[in-house]
């Protein structure tokens, strides 16, 4: 069989898995939906290194597990090597995160798929800088079209972050109500 019939009158050839088909058999895409990144940014009463190790080597100290964890309350989570990772009483493990770029005590990057795979992951950086009052933490997730469901899952985030970075204010030392007012 040296070609299909596409049910336009064009046969595509199929003899070569290389070949390129007509132009006029290609389907047209939608319009593609353009999603801003969740932006949120808080002030913490610390050094730079200071937050950016209370965020990173203590984050099982303040991140709200009985909201936004894999295996819930009672789990783990934790900056290990190249991986943010949540580990179960029980001993199971879901990678939250793979950082690909590592800058302590300022800034780090991370793939973000909490609950989902790689293939389905988002972007997520944190930068830390100095400011009157201490350091300020700014969280930008992005890459929505990466995401299995773009717009849920923004959603979802632009709804999490605020609470999130209010946990992390209260563990650094910060009052709650001023991280409300940031987020």
């Amino acid at each position: 069989m040296a070609g299909t019939s596409t049910g336009t009158g064009k046969v595509a050839d199929m003899d070569n898995l290389f070949s390129h088909p007509d132009p006029g058999m290609q389907p047209t895409p939608g319009p593609l939906e353009i999603l801003d990144p969740v932006i949120n940014s808080v002030v913490v009463p610390a050094t730079v290194a200071h937050a950016f190790l209370g965020f990173t080597d203590h984050t099982h100290l303040w991140w709200p597990l009985e909201k936004h964890a894999v295996f819930g309350p009672g789990s783990h989570v934790e900056f290990e090597e190249n991986l943010i990772l949540e580990t179960a009483e029980d001993g199971r493990t879901a990678v939250w995160g793979t950082i690909d770029d590592w800058q302590p005590p300022l800034s780090f990057h991370a793939s973000w798929y909490p609950g989902s795979t790689a293939l389905w992951s988002t972007e997520l950086r944190v930068a830390f800088r100095a400011v009157d009052g201490g350091t300020e933490v700014r969280v930008v997730h992005d890459g929505w079209e990466g995401a299995e469901k773009p717009s849920a899952i923004r959603a979802e985030y632009d709804a999490g972050w605020p609470l999130v970075l209010a946990s992390y204010v209260r563990f650094m030392g910060g009052s709650p109500e001023a991280a409300e007012g940031q987020a």
